[in-house]
């Protein structure tokens, strides 16, 4: 993800997570973790090509991670609706889990809304495990999340075996 992404993430991000959407601001904050030396981020974005989109290019989801010494989090992971149940989300992951892994990080973090049961079956098939929640995390709804970790070694790719999805491009 770049700086010229943010506009379409916002969109997506509004439409997606309504209540509690970032700002741009924060997408911000985060890109400047992306780059150089001592980079402790990776931000992705999945865009489908194609003449019926403006600009022949649509961004159709987008994931991040953030890393401190050997712990990794998952900040987000986005898709659009219209691409829900084509393992874009997978994809998303398995980027973002190989990140970690060149990060060098022995687990990987996440929060989750305990209402998205989607994202939770998805988590689960990559291994992750519930380890608590964090009461009315999400504002301003009030929404529980689920806390979930994935121990892994970093000598290997805990990716492996992910399902690719043909016609996306992914830009970090």
């Amino acid at each position: 993800m770049r700086w010229w992404d943010i506009d379409p993430v916002l969109e997506l991000e509004k439409d997606l997570f309504p209540e509690d959407a970032w700002s741009r601001g924060m997408f911000w904050s985060e890109l400047a973790h992306a780059r150089g030396a001592e980079a402790t981020r990776r931000y992705l974005v999945a865009e489908a090509i194609g003449e019926q989109y403006e600009g022949g290019v649509r961004v159709i989801g987008y994931a991040g991670l953030a890393t401190t010494g050997d712990q990794a989090d998952i900040q987000t992971i986005a898709v659009a609706r219209d691409h829900w149940g084509t393992g874009l989300g997978a994809t998303l992951l398995t980027e973002l889990l190989s990140a970690a892994s060149e990060f060098e990080c022995a687990e990987v973090m996440l929060e989750c809304r305990v209402d998205n049961v989607r994202a939770q079956k998805l988590y689960e098939r990559f291994g992750f495990a519930p380890i608590g929640f964090r009461r009315g995390y999400y504002q301003p709804g009030n929404v529980d999340a689920l806390v979930m970790r994935l121990t892994t070694d970093p000598d290997s790719s805990s990716a492996a075996g992910s399902p690719s999805v043909q016609g996306t491009e992914f830009n970090d």
